[in-house]
């Protein structure tokens, strides 16, 4: 029988891993004389690093192919111990969106939202680009000077059995929460540094609690994003200057790099402007375009030809997606 595994990993875990398979005590059979190589990592990649395994580290993780019918029970529950440790290390590494942590939301925008379009992230009609209502301003604790775009939060009202009502939602952080620094910050300076807060929409802060609270305490805590369809890239601006609007990120959802391609050029890193836009000074017209996104946990989509030769301005193309 064979057994399949898929982790990720940072490389701090894989040297962990490395050394602890050193312990492990292989039985020596005939069939491990023939096949040395007891635990297999699919890739190419590396070359062996060990006489016992095939450890081959690739970015979207390590394969293990394991072969318990060939194995002692000592070797067992030594490639156990090892694969859970491994298991922990790569949680504190690797797309871990940590713990619960305390904040507090307020609303905005009006009943049906329309107060939250457009926003400091640079997305504009957030119905149009598929966020919905769902979504949040930080302050500036969480915004990380835009950084934060994007980003994904299960958020709970606790505390408060008054106003908080039993429902936990999921929102999309698409704007920013500007301090006043004129109030305090426990009456009204709600998003001052070094304040965790969410300006939720309103829609999206009635499911946890009710109107009239008008502030609660919220727990919260970064989840994966769960997006329909691809990527989305929109081509704003103008010749010898390309500013990219990128939305639709599932996963981590806050982009931290991209990269353009025309078909006439090579992998061209593109810099932030504000938000989530993103600007490439070369010409690019009459080419079609690739991108590249990568997201805070270090994950890479590459979107080829995207958009065609005869893209246009103005105009929203659909890559792939995490």
């Amino acid at each position: 029988m064979i057994c399949k595994m898929t982790l990720k990993y940072e490389s701090v875990c894989v040297v962990l891993a490395f050394s602890l398979l050193s312990l492990v005590p292989f039985p020596k059979t005939p069939y491990l004389e023939s096949h040395p190589s007891f635990v297999y990592i699919n890739s190419p990649s590396l070359p062996t690093l060990s006489q016992h395994s095939s450890f081959f580290p690739t970015k979207q993780g390590l394969e293990l192919l394991l072969y318990p019918s060939m194995a002692s029970s000592a070797t067992l529950s030594s490639l156990s111990l090892l694969l859970f440790l491994f298991s922990l290390c790569l949680q504190g590494t690797y797309g871990d969106y940590g713990g619960w942590e305390s904040a507090h939301a307020t609303f905005y925008g009006g009943g049906d939202a329309s107060g939250t379009m457009g926003g400091a992230c640079g997305y504009g009609n957030l119905y149009g680009q598929g966020y919905g209502t769902n979504t949040a301003a930080l302050s500036t604790a969480l915004f990380n000077n835009g950084l934060s775009c994007g980003s994904c939060y299960e958020m709970k009202c606790n505390d408060d059995p008054r106003w908080c009502l039993s429902a936990s939602i999921t929102v999309t952080a698409t704007n920013f929460c500007p301090p006043n620094l004129a109030l305090s910050n426990t009456n009204g300076g709600w998003c001052n540094p070094p304040l965790q807060h969410f300006d939720l929409a309103e829609p999206a802060f009635l499911q946890i609690a009710q109107y009239r609270a008008g502030i609660v305490p919220v727990s919260f805590r970064r989840v994966p994003c769960v997006k329909k369809g691809g990527i989305r890239f929109t081509v704003n601006g103008h010749s010898y200057f390309n500013l990219v609007l990128v939305t639709n990120v599932a996963g981590a959802g806050d982009v931290r790099a991209v990269s353009i391609k025309g078909s006439n050029t090579g992998w061209q890193p593109m810099s932030r402007n504000w938000g989530q836009n993103w600007q490439s000074n070369s010409y690019l017209n009459g080419q079609t375009l690739s991108f590249q996104v990568t997201t805070s946990d270090g994950q890479t989509v590459t979107s080829l030809n995207v958009a065609p030769s005869g893209w246009q301005f103005g105009q929203t193309y659909e890559g792939n997606q995490f």
